[in-house]
């Protein structure tokens, strides 16, 4: 795959204009792969790695632990990709500095018998020769013994496997979404300190544990909006029952609304359920310090989704001005799938269930009301050619 004679003219390229290298993430069919799977470069090279449907990371990991994130290391999060997308694919590129190898795999499904890597969905940017250690031969021959471990741990099943699972349609519009997971219903005794009681919630894959953190909870401050920003920071928060979200307001006219991952631009009102609403808070420009706030206490480990519902003068929350608690990241039911489904509607079809301001102003926010409640990371490479 990596021949040396043409070390010599890679030594020459720094002189030249930078490349950029274009690499597939996930193939035809569902297929687990980048493509090209390997390849050279040099200090000052691009990868752009262009996501292909399903959901996938790339993810930088060692020679030593191909299935293993690499401390410090790089990662685009999962990247979900709806399967009837074909054109304005998501991207994430990282920037060649130096000499050493770049080892990169998907985490999805990481350890788990469905592990992509441990399937072989590995990458490198400058491995060594065919012959060498450090060859891409031998890096991903480790990830599939990695694979080949998972599953032989896993235990037997009498059962077939099930049907792939088949995208759902959100609620307005033919945008197709993640299924909604499967979930159990489970009860179970809490210790928390001298306190014990019993609790019934819905389990579900990579649900948290349901006990508190502590008989207080701790303390989540979310900022909301600010100037020229149309954004809740940090957007995506973990919290477990009896912690306290502290919404704080900023600059402009925004809210925090409940919704849900299939409807994300409208308030949840569905099967007896109305979800919470902030109302509008309007803040002025001239506004510096003793923000308003509005604060949320988590009561179980299921996620909340949420949304600034301000449409004027265009929808904030088909901008991505979005929220979540609890979204399982390493699901296709995360977060950036929930921007994205925000996105692609782009907060269209409002409904009558999203109330005008009863404070109205213009996004200049001229009173102030309080209520209750492409990434370029520095990555590494040897000289080598791909052959």
């Amino acid at each position: 795959m990596f021949a040396s004679t043409l070390s010599l003219g890679l030594v020459l390229l720094p002189l030249v204009s930078a490349a950029v290298h274009n690499v597939q993430v996930g193939g035809a069919g569902g297929k687990l792969e980048y493509s090209p799977e390997a390849i050279a470069a040099v200090p000052g090279d691009q990868v752009v790695f262009h996501f292909n449907p399903k959901n996938h990371t790339v993810t930088q990991s060692s020679f030593a632990d191909p299935c293993g994130k690499k401390e410090g290391g790089f990662d685009s999060g999962f990247m979900p990709v709806p399967a009837n997308q074909t054109d304005h694919l998501p991207t994430y590129t990282i920037t060649i500095n130096d000499t050493q190898p770049v080892w990169v795999y998907c985490r999805q499904a990481s350890k788990t018998p469905a592990s992509h890597c441990g399937m072989g969905m590995v990458f490198a940017v400058n491995c060594g020769f065919d012959d060498a250690p450090n060859s891409f031969a031998n890096f991903k021959k480790s990830a599939l013994a990695i694979g080949e471990s998972l599953q032989a741990a896993a235990p037997p099943t009498n059962t077939a496997a099930p049907a792939a699972t088949t995208w759902d349609t959100a609620a307005y519009g033919d945008y197709t979404i993640p299924p909604a997971p499967e979930v159990t219903p489970v009860t179970q005794a809490i210790t928390l300190g001298s306190e014990v009681w019993t609790t019934t919630y819905n389990s579900y894959p990579g649900s948290p544990a349901p006990t508190p953190a502590s008989a207080e909870g701790t303390v989540h401050r979310v900022i909301v909006g600010g100037p020229g920003l149309l954004k809740f920071d940090p957007p995506s928060i973990s919290a477990q029952p009896r912690d306290v979200v502290v919404f704080e307001f900023r600059q402009k006219n925004h809210t925090v609304t409940q919704s849900s991952f299939a409807d994300p631009c409208r308030k949840l009102n569905a099967n007896g359920v109305t979800g919470f609403d902030s109302d509008f808070i309007p803040v002025a420009d001239s506004i510096t310090a003793d923000y308003p706030t509005w604060n949320y206490t988590v009561t179980d480990t299921a996620p909340v989704w949420a949304y600034c519902r301000q449409k004027t003068p265009a929808s904030h929350c088909g901008a991505g001005m979005v929220f979540a608690i609890n979204a399982v990241e390493n699901s296709e039911r995360n977060f950036t799938a929930f921007q994205n489904v925000a996105k692609a509607i782009n907060g269209t079809a409002a409904s009558s269930n999203d109330p005008a301001p009863t404070n109205p102003v213009d996004n200049s926010a001229a009173s102030v009301h309080t209520s209750s409640a492409v990434f370029t990371v520095i990555a590494a490479a040897l000289v080598a050619a791909l052959f």
